[in-house]
């Protein structure tokens, strides 16, 4: 049981009394393809039986819960190469959900604001000379889901203890946490409520009227907001393997959903409110699908962010000069040498006699009912 068969099965009755943009039409359309027919894929020969099989493409839409484990494994090893022999912090920024309604007005301006004003934030931290003084580095990914498939926009960030200096050497953070979590949450409301103020005046917030914008915004202003902050319990080699299990997540897990009926789908969640336990909760197809549907995100928008000497443009002249900073602070500790790992096999176990491989030997087109 999965996404996939959900779909399949209920997608037609759904639309039929809800309309879909193009955006989330197609992304549905990738999802019910996956590893099918439509998309063509290979003939398959064990070399010992003979046995036969077929193997289909993916779709590879980020959304495809079918996809995202592989992509999450290979963006690990890509990543590998920019980690610090340093301790690393995991910081969770959340958007207060009374947002949520303008997120699904205007998402695409949302999200990138939210990048923005988190990033603002730690650099402003960062750079205060009363605390570390210097250049911060964050690689950050979005997520906008709760457990249980409801709106629940924050981003993770992973940012390594230390900064790079004016003068060219590495410090490093003092304490087991990066920044006071209050003051970071009161500097991240104001910086993001400003910078919605200033995206409604340039019209970039059509949808959202003049007397919301002023009434939500004071409204915000006045709550405490929510950030999250703890250190990275895990050797160096492992905190990119830490961060790939948040960077391609999608909405739910293939694992999670456990049981579809006429009525009804059934998947597992964790209730983060009554000691983290495993419930079930049944929810109508309607419903499950809405839910889902709800964290599509735009065509084009980057999930997975860089900043500061982590950013694509700079990084690898960034990291060769704190690296060097570090060996000299520290000549005694042996570089961290890192292992890329060995290239794909491209032959499978056969299922049949189990001791032979599966080899490809041809190539199946892809079949599109109608020619579509």
């Amino acid at each position: 049981m999965g996404l996939q068969q959900v779909l399949a099965a209920h997608l037609p009755h759904y639309c039929a009394t809800h309309r879909l943009d193009a955006r989330r039409t197609r992304v549905c359309e990738h999802i019910q393809q996956c590893r099918t027919e439509a998309l063509g894929g290979y003939q398959l020969t064990c070399d010992r039986c003979g046995h036969d099989q077929s193997q289909y493409f993916a779709c590879r839409d980020r959304h495809c819960p079918l996809c995202q484990q592989r992509a999450s494994q290979q963006w690990a090893e890509r990543q590998q190469r920019a980690v610090l022999p340093a301790a690393y912090h995991h910081l969770v920024f959340t958007l207060p959900d009374t947002l949520n309604g303008w997120v699904q007005l205007h998402p695409d301006v949302f999200y990138r604001a939210l990048f923005a004003a988190v990033w603002q934030t730690l650099k402003a931290f960062a750079a205060d000379p009363k605390r570390l003084g210097g250049q911060l580095g964050m690689t950050a990914v979005l997520h906008t889901w709760g457990q249980t498939l409801t709106q629940h926009v924050h981003l993770h960030c992973l940012v390594p203890g230390g900064v790079l200096t004016d003068q060219g050497s590495w410090k490093a953070a003092r304490s087991t946490y990066l920044f006071p979590v209050r003051a970071l949450s009161r500097h991240f409301r104001g910086h993001l409520v400003g910078r919605l103020r200033k995206l409604f005046e340039a019209g970039a917030l059509c949808r959202v009227t003049a007397a919301d914008v002023s009434a939500r915004l004071d409204a915000l202003m006045a709550k405490e907001w929510v950030v999250f902050s703890r250190p990275c319990e895990h050797a160096t080699r492992s905190v990119v393997n830490y961060l790939a299990r948040y960077s391609h997540r999608t909405a739910i897990s293939n694992q999670r959903i456990l049981a579809m009926d006429e009525e009804t789908v059934s998947f597992r969640y964790k209730d983060y409110g009554d000691s983290d336990r495993q419930k079930v909760m049944h929810l109508s197809h309607t419903e499950f699908i809405r839910r889902f549907l709800l964290h599509v995100l735009p065509k084009g928008l980057m999930r997975i962010r860089h900043f500061g000497y982590l950013a694509n443009c700079c990084r690898e002249k960034r990291l060769a000069q704190i690296r060097a900073a570090m060996a000299e602070a520290t000549p005694s500790e042996p570089e961290t040498v890192l292992h890329p790992s060995g290239p794909e096999v491209e032959t499978w176990p056969c299922p049949a006699c189990r001791t032979g491989r599966l080899r490809v030997v041809a190539e199946l087109p892809p079949r599109r009912p109608g020619g579509g």
